[in-house]
């Protein structure tokens, strides 16, 4: 049984801003104990703090850098040292700066590359903790780059490691659904983010993103985290118990087609 949101043990990786952390928003709020995995303590320690006083559940941290190997093997052996139903895993670090492809260089490559290496190792980890408890809802969080490509913001690496994520959804849910696991994965178009502060003033993301990009979406407008958290938080639970190796996109209608 994948358990109530109330009574959920969720790992989120990447929970500290954007979309991750909307989701820990609503498990929290609805009583879950979520489980925030991140680079920076200090960000961790502070999202905690909000997190538990506007909810009535429980936040536990991890610190872990998702582009060391080392410090993932520790999160790892956190994960295989879990006594607990681990319910609901949500992979949702990441990081995106547009980049021809003449200018990659290896380092640029493999930045994103290591972080699939991370999710499939953790979320191997998290597997092993569901199989032996019961099942459980994994939900990766892809892109629409991994779908088409946009001329615009040039993104070969990214894409591929996320097309690399939509994938591994699929191989998964084909592979553990007779554990009683579910894997889905969300597209989601331009949304604001943290994510685009690498290359956009954060200051200046909002306004950027929505002079830039509203018309872009057939609904108007760009997304926002909690457009993403409410799929997410869906596709974990069990109103969602019949769907698994889907690509949901939750993406404003850009799929949909061109004008």
């Amino acid at each position: 049984m994948e358990g109530s949101s109330g009574k959920s043990l969720s790992y989120i990786v990447g929970g500290s801003s954007g979309m991750g952390l909307a989701t820990a928003r609503l498990l929290v709020a609805d009583g879950g104990t979520v489980v925030l995995v991140a680079r920076e303590q200090d960000k961790l320690a502070a999202r905690k703090g909000e997190l538990e006083a506007g909810g009535r559940g429980k936040i536990e941290t991890i610190a872990a850098d998702f582009y060391d190997v080392g410090a993932v093997k520790s999160l790892i052996a956190k994960i295989d040292g879990e006594t607990r139903h681990i319910n609901h895993l949500v992979n949702a670090a990441g990081y995106f700066i547009p980049k021809d492809f003449l200018e990659y260089t290896e380092r640029d490559y493999d930045g994103y590359m290591d972080l699939n290496r991370a999710f499939f190792f953790v979320t191997q980890a998290v597997a092993r903790n569901m199989v032996k408890n019961g099942g459980g809802s994994i939900v990766n969080i892809g892109s629409m780059w991994a779908h088409q490509a946009i001329k615009a913001t040039p993104s070969s690496a990214y894409s591929m490691q996320k097309a690399g994520l939509h994938a591994l959804t699929k191989n998964l849910a084909m592979e553990l659904g007779g554990h009683g696991i579910r894997v889905n994965a969300v597209a989601p178009a331009v949304t604001v983010t943290p994510l685009f502060n690498a290359f956009i003033d954060p200051d200046k993301v909002e306004q950027t993103l929505t002079e830039g990009f509203n018309a872009f979406h057939p609904i108007g407008r760009v997304g926002r985290p909690e457009d993403l958290a409410n799929h997410i938080v869906f596709l974990l639970s069990n109103k969602a118990s019949w769907t698994t190796g889907a690509i949901h996109d939750v993406d404003g209608g850009v799929m949909a087609g061109r004008v």
